[in-house]
Order: C-alpha cells, then sequence, then structure tokens
C-alpha cells in the first residue's frame, strides 16, 4: 500500500473540520464525517485498492476518481470500509461514456444517479430493498448514494454554486439515491435485474439509472397483469413516446399478482409496449411529439393521425424491478434521462475479491 498523497488540514476538533469543509464547499450541504488517514487507509484496505489505482475517468472533462479520492469522498459520507466495493462498481459504472456522466450532471432537467443493487452483498451491508426502501433510515442506502454524489461536487467538480450543475429543479435523489432489488418478493421463474443485465447468478452487481423524479400511484382494485399494467402506463402516458429506457418499479403485492398469472419478466415489456399506445393525433392533442411529425416535419395525413405508437420504443425499454414492503398495492416509473441516447442505463459486477 503506498502513501497517501492528498492535502492533509490540521485542525482542532471534529466541529471545525465540519465547519471548514462546510465553508470550502466540499459538502452537499450536510455535515461530513472528516476523513482522517486511518479511516482511508482501511476504506481502501477493504476493497484492497492501492491509493493510485484508478477507478474511472469521465469522458467529457477527463477528471480522474483514484480510490484515494473515492474513500475520502466516501467516508465524508458516511460509510463504512465494508462499503467501499459497491462504491468502485458504481464509478465504474457512471464513468462509462454511454452514461454520459457529464451530460447528466449538468444538463437542467436535473436527473439524479440511482444505484440499485443485487446479489448477496445486500444482505452483507444491510442495503434495504423493502419496507421504505426509498425513504431514511438505512446508513448503506444513505452513505453509499451519498458518496457517488460528493464525488461529483468533489473530484469533478459539478456544484450548482458555480453554475455548472444546472438543474432546473432538482430532486431529492441528488443528495443521494441508493436501493436494492427486493429478490425475496420476485415472481416465481424471474431472475434478478442484474442477471437479467448479463451478470452471473450468484454475483453482487450495482446498476447505475439517470433517474428523473418517480411518480408513485396506487392500484389497489386491478388484481390481474393486465389492470396492474394498464395502471403503468397511465403514468407514462405523459412522458411521451417512444421511451428508451424507465424504471418499473413494482410492488411486492403487485409482484404477486404477476406470480399467480405466472406471468414471466418479458411479458411486463412485451405488453406495455403492445398496449401502452395512442395515436399520433392523440399524441399531439396531449402536447407531445408523436415521432411522426419529427420524421417528416410536416402536417400529418389521414393515415399518420391514426397509427398507434408506443409509449416505449421497444419491449426492452421497461425494466422492471421489485421494490417495497408488504402490505400496500404502491408501485411507480422512474423516467430516465435517455431520449434520444443520451443516456444508458449501465450495470457493473461488484468485485469481493482479497
Amino acid at each position: 500500500m503506498t502513501r497517501l498523497t492528498s492535502n492533509s488540514i490540521e485542525l482542532p476538533g471534529v466541529l471545525e473540520a465540519i465547519e471548514t469543509y462546510f465553508e470550502n464547499g466540499w459538502s452537499d450541504g450536510l455535515p461530513v464525517v472528516p476523513p482522517t488517514p486511518e479511516a482511508v487507509t482501511a476504506t481502501l484496505e477493504a476493497a484492497n485498492l492501492r491509493p493510485d489505482a484508478i477507478l474511472g475517468i469521465e469522458p467529457v472533462k477527463g477528471a480522474v476518481i483514484t480510490a484515494e479520492k473515492a474513500a475520502i469522498n466516501a467516508i465524508m459520507a458516511g460509510c463504512k470500509p465494508e462499503y467501499m466495493p459497491v462504491v468502485v462498481a458504481a464509478i465504474g459504472a457512471i464513468t462509462q461514456p454511454e452514461f454520459n456522466l457529464h451530460g447528466i450532471t449538468v444538463s437542467t432537467m436535473g436527473a439524479a444517479i440511482l444505484l440499485v443493487v443485487n446479489g448477496p452483498i445486500t444482505e452483507e451491508l444491510g442495503i434495504n430493498s423493502k419496507t421504505s426502501a426509498f425513504g431514511p433510515g438505512y446508513r448503506a442506502n444513505a452513505t453509499i448514494g451519498r458518496a457517488i454524489r460528493l464525488l461529483i461536487i468533489n473530484v469533478l467538480g459539478t456544484r450548482t454554486d458555480d453554475g455548472l450543475d444546472k438543474a432546473t429543479l432538482g430532486h431529492p435523489g441528488k443528495y443521494s439515491w441508493c436501493i436494492a432489488e427486493n429478490e425475496d418478493d420476485l415472481p416465481y421463474g424471474w431472475t434478478p435485474m442484474h442477471v437479467t443485465r448479463g451478470v452471473e447468478e450468484g454475483k453482487s452487481a450495482v446498476t447505475v439509472f439517470p433517474g428523473l423524479s418517480a411518480t408513485q400511484f396506487g392500484e389497489h382494485e386491478a388484481n390481474t397483469p393486465e389492470g396492474i399494467l394498464d395502471a403503468f402506463a397511465q403514468r407514462l402516458y405523459p412522458l411521451g413516446p417512444g421511451l428508451d429506457e424507465v424504471a418499473i418499479i413494482i410492488s411486492p403485492e403487485h409482484a404477486a399478482y404477476l406470480e399467480k398469472a405466472r406471468w414471466q419478466k418479458e411479458q411486463v415489456g412485451n405488453y406495455l409496449f403492445e398496449n401502452a399506445r395512442k395515436t399520433a393525433s392523440e399524441w399531439t392533442a396531449m402536447g407531445l411529439q408523436s415521432g411522426a411529425q419529427q420524421e417528416n416535419n410536416t402536417k400529418l395525413d389521414a393515415i399518420e393521425r391514426d397509427r398507434p405508437i408506443s409509449v416505449l420504443s421497444s419491449p426492452e425499454s421497461a425494466i422492471p424491478i421489485v421494490v417495497g414492503g408488504a402490505g400496500g398495492g404502491w408501485s411507480a416509473v422512474i423516467p430516465t434521462w435517455s431520449n434520444g441516447s443520451r443516456a444508458k442505463i449501465v450495470t457493473r459486477a461488484i468485485n469481493l475479491s482479497k
């Protein structure tokens, strides 16, 4: 293990350290944990990393994220050392060119980075996938997600006070947004999301989404897959046609109806692609471009007006994820900053080798 190279600051105590981080703009607006050299070394050792190991390079700015800088920001966020492998995998994912990290972090649309963790590590670290998974109360969820935001602020230099973060509204996920998929309540025959996306079963992985604000809804009457997915469709329509990728957050209660009807995972996307449709004229009446207008740049003729256009660009555009606790038919959709192939969801395996 080589020596640490980051500058150190001698301060009288913890409170002074916290205030110094506020004064220098190294915080997300909340107090941080002072990253002592001992804590940084322990965090690096937990992931078997040298301080100068390069974990990722932001493709547009060329900013380099080293293991030492990642460990510092993970500690500041409140992470335990054993959380570091998840942070490392997330960094590898968000710095892939197809994720378009720079565009996501400076866009006026205000997307945040949602981490969804799968595999045995979710139990080992206590990453919440069940009751109030998107809410507070679980250290792993809160601090792993926050570590990624602090890296964006402190290593990539993207913050609101210097004008680089141009989000018109933003949303709370820009503080911290990390959950696990509820693999215990997957319908029979469904593979976990990371396995569907190519990671070996039994391994752990993190998937990163360029997520916009979630839309939660209740569906307490429908007890068939079709009825439940029709309720999802109603929340997808305002997003417009041809969505490239959207997270379909399915509560355990709704998942149980899919299991009862023996629906397989791919049927969710197939149903929404085939049935969540409006005609070009209906999309236009909603104030949304139908695609036909964009292609032709002319008034729609009679045939084009009546052509049904799906809310999804393909069946694979729907990403089903089972999340949440029992006892309530509340699900959600999370659109992504993805139309026009501007950004893509990325999955990376978590390396736990020592």
